[in-house]
């Protein structure tokens, strides 16, 4: 079987996949609301009712969630003593996936790093599923014939991670930079004016600002850690970490819906 931590929206798209390639997919609805519980339900996922439950069963787990939590469910997983093939798929800072994998290969474990770019998948091409580690290649097999494009990047833990966070920093990044700049405008009561001059001179603004508006209203709450995570990204890596620290400072004015 293979495990799920945990049926999001992306995380719920990926395990689908899987089940059409024809793998058994579980969760462990323990601790989760009815809205993950109806995800699970609607792909197929079998309930194995609790983490270490899950683990115990599962010779491959993918962990999706919020980057904020994903060094927290490494220790819980690796606490359950799994000793699979563990592959994190958050949007986590090189360096934070490389403790999260020194967290479960002290059990054990396989440890894969990824980095998801795209929407949730249902349509080819669409999503890439970036992979990188020893084992990267046998995970990339599991998708084969699927909706998931998986590309191997290489065999060093921690690349796959640096794709995804050099990627959102210009896609997320961006959209917060053009949120700010919106912010000033209505402040200083100048925000049509300016958007007469993008409509002259800038004409892909308005609906890069317009697409800005309607994801962060809808998920902007869950970019506050991804934002924190290619701060610390570009920090390790000697550029200026403030960029992103910023973006984070954007993302957090909009709160989850209700």
């Amino acid at each position: 079987m293979i495990g799920l931590l945990h049926p999001g929206d992306m995380g719920s798209a990926i395990g689908a996949r899987l089940r059409d390639a024809g793998y058994e997919v579980g969760w462990a609805s323990e601790g989760r609301g009815p809205a993950t519980r109806d995800r699970a339900e609607a792909a197929g996922f079998t309930d194995a009712g609790t983490l270490a439950e899950l683990v115990g069963a599962s010779d491959v787990v993918f962990s999706v969630c919020p980057p904020d939590a994903a060094l927290d469910l490494a220790w819980s997983v690796a606490a359950a003593g799994f000793d699979g093939v563990y592959v994190d798929a958050n949007a986590v800072a090189p360096d934070t996936a490389r403790r999260i994998a020194e967290t479960v290969t002290a059990v054990g474990a396989t440890a894969v790093d990824g980095g998801i770019v795209g929407s949730p998948p249902v349509e080819p091409d669409t999503t890439r599923f970036y992979l990188s580690g020893p084992a990267a290649a046998d995970v990339a097999t599991l998708f084969a014939g699927t909706a998931v494009e998986a590309v191997v990047v290489d065999e060093r833990l921690g690349s796959a991670s640096a794709v995804k966070m050099t990627y959102a920093a210009w896609s997320k990044g961006a959209a917060a930079l053009l949120l700010a700049i919106e912010g000033v405008a209505e402040r200083e009561g100048v925000d049509d004016v300016l958007h007469r001059e993008w409509a002259r001179s800038l004409p892909d603004v308005a609906d890069r600002l317009d697409r800005a508006k309607s994801s962060a209203e809808r998920k902007g709450w869950r970019w506050v850690g991804e934002m924190e995570e290619i701060a610390a990204t570009f920090g390790a890596a000697g550029a200026p970490p403030g960029f992103h620290g910023a973006a984070a400072t954007v993302y957090r004015r909009y709160p989850r819906p209700t």
